[in-house]
């Protein structure tokens, strides 16, 4: 047990270091935010952070948060004054955290300047789509656009004469979540998709005639 604290206690203050700076907390979709800088600094309640004015406004249970740290080896916890944690998050894949409050949801926190790219992805994304087989043959034409149907999830329009597979999911929303593209039906059906190297978006999991977003 001992032989391995050294390690556990590297690992944290790793993450410590690692968290310095500027992070966004939003919804899964982004549709809400806040920026928190956090510090290197020690106060009684714990690490210092900042944040924006707006924060309680777009995320209410913000307002309660006046400090931050790590707890165990992986969690970073945002915490009220008396070291209680209002969120604690976990990381999920690199430089992207998830935290769960109960009777809420979900909310991430991840580095500002990667989330600002994504909202550029997101921007680019609405418009006109051709949906493809991996042969190249067209099998519907539809429109993302940023008409907000569900908290999160916004509206995508289906051209006439898709192709029966497609026509049956007739999906009614989508959203960006994580690097990948989510459609969903009405009944909930969720499809997949994920940018691929010709920045295509391409469905999955992969299969011998894929089905593949262009831009038109």
């Amino acid at each position: 047990m001992l032989v391995g604290a050294p390690a556990r206690a590297q690992d944290a203050a790793t993450l410590r270091k690692n968290m310095i700076g500027q992070w966004e907390l939003s919804t899964t979709e982004r549709s809400k935010t806040c920026v928190v800088t956090l510090k290197n600094d020690t106060s009684p309640q714990g690490l210092k952070l900042e944040l924006e004015p707006d924060c309680a406004k777009a995320l209410p249970f913000t307002k309660d948060i006046t400090a931050w740290n790590i707890k165990g080896l992986d969690i970073v916890r945002l915490q009220n004054p008396t070291g209680e944690a209002v969120i604690d998050f976990t990381e999920v894949e690199s430089g992207i955290f998830e935290g769960i409050r109960t009777g809420e949801g979900v909310y991430i926190l991840q580095n500002l300047a990667a989330a600002r790219s994504l909202t550029k992805s997101m921007d680019q994304m609405i418009g006109d789509w051709s949906m493809v087989r991996g042969s190249g043959r067209m099998v519907c034409g539809l429109t993302l656009t940023n008409t907000e149907t569900t908290q999160d999830n916004f509206a995508v329009f289906l051209k006439p004469r898709c192709d029966p597979l497609v026509a049956n999911f007739n999906p009614k929303q989508w959203r960006l979540e994580r690097g990948e593209l989510l459609m969903m039906s009405a009944s909930g059906e969720i499809w997949h998709f994920e940018a691929d190297d010709n920045a295509q978006w391409r469905r999955v999991p992969d299969s011998a005639d894929p089905l593949i977003l262009l831009r038109q």
